[in-house]
């Protein structure tokens, strides 16, 4: 009989960490690697968008590292710090490389002086909400490392790579000719 995609273990609203622990979903271990499973599913539609579109060439090859790097990230917060299978984890060098990338892009782009309101080209947008997914699963994974140890570095490698989803973000709307709304508050905005 084939394998099927399907177990039914989970039916009870239970799931099975790395090392065999079973936890319900409502976890906030699991509500913080599937949040970065979601960023990594949005970097992969920002990946989409790119195929034919300046830039192409020199982004994509970063988003798919990112990709790998997440699935890192996800294995390292699935995983208990003292489960006996050996996973990959976040160390220092994947948070060095996250600042390396956006040093890299960023030095290709205009100071930033005002608030750059989200959106432009198809990739540039994506990027964008990967951005605010990367963000939120920062939160999850604080909130799961107030309740059980994890690797503190999953958190400090999120936190780079949600400012260089903003900054490639902004390089793929320069890429795509697109001009970047500033968000200027009106004078009814304005504090009293």
């Amino acid at each position: 009989m084939p394998d099927r995609i399907y177990t039914r273990t989970g039916d009870d609203g239970t799931t099975s960490l790395f090392g065999g622990e079973r936890v319900g979903k409502g976890n906030a271990r699991i509500d913080a690697y599937g949040t970065v499973d979601e960023a990594n599913s949005v970097v992969g539609v920002a990946r989409s968008h790119l195929r034919g579109e300046p830039g192409e060439e020199r982004l994509d090859p970063v988003l798919g590292t990112i990709q790998e790097e997440l699935f890192v990230v996800g294995a390292d917060l699935a995983t208990p710090v003292d489960a006996k299978p050996l996973v990959p984890r976040i160390k220092e060098r994947h948070v060095e490389a996250v600042e390396d990338r956006i040093d890299t892009f960023d030095a290709d782009l205009d100071p930033l002086k005002k608030f750059v309101l989200p959106g432009g080209t198809p990739a540039g947008a994506s990027l964008h909400s990967a951005r605010t997914v990367c963000r939120r699963a920062e939160r999850l994974v604080v909130r799961a490392g107030a309740a059980t140890p994890i690797n503190e570095k999953t958190k400090v490698y999120l936190n780079r790579l949600s400012d260089l989803l903003f900054v490639l973000a902004r390089w793929a709307n320069k890429q795509g000719g697109v001009r970047e709304d500033k968000w200027t508050p009106s004078e009814d905005d304005q504090a009293e």
